[in-house]
């Protein structure tokens, strides 16, 4: 037996965080539970005050293939580097030509970072200069990198 799953990242402004990682991975907010036609009406129907109504968002792949990731208001800042993160894998592998990964890798980095991204540090293959992947923080500073 299996069991369900999603990933879920802390943060400070749930809804902030969940539009980001929306253009990041081309998910969309996760429709509301079975039987209200919104969240406002599922939220107002549970008695959950309004000021409460940010403590949490979801999205999710709009295929409905991979996993859901939801985001939880948490009162402390993060104070340390992640021990798990999310890998964006846009360049296509090894494999591809190394001037068309690193373009791939470049232009969905200069994407993130009009989103809200920073980046932290480019870093290379083993002890060359050839670009490997991008380590970037989300607005919140969440570790991501652009594979």
């Amino acid at each position: 037996m299996t069991t369900k799953w999603t990933i879920t990242i802390d943060c400070a402004d749930p809804a902030l965080v969940a539009r980001f990682w929306c253009t990041a991975l081309g998910y969309v907010d996760s429709d509301p539970p079975k039987g209200w036609d919104s969240w406002e009406a599922f939220l107002t129907d549970q008695n959950v005050p309004a000021d409460e109504w940010n403590d949490g968002a979801s999205i999710t792949d709009p295929a409905g293939v991979l996993p859901a990731l939801s985001f939880l208001k948490v009162p402390e800042p993060r104070t340390a580097k992640n021990r798990l993160h999310l890998d964006l894998q846009v360049s296509g592998g090894r494999a591809e030509p190394q001037h068309l990964r690193e373009q791939r890798i470049r232009a969905t980095a200069e994407s993130l970072l009009a989103a809200g991204a920073t980046l932290v540090r480019e870093v290379p293959v083993d002890n060359t200069t050839t670009l490997d992947h991008l380590w970037m923080h989300d607005p919140e500073g969440n570790d991501f990198c652009v594979v």
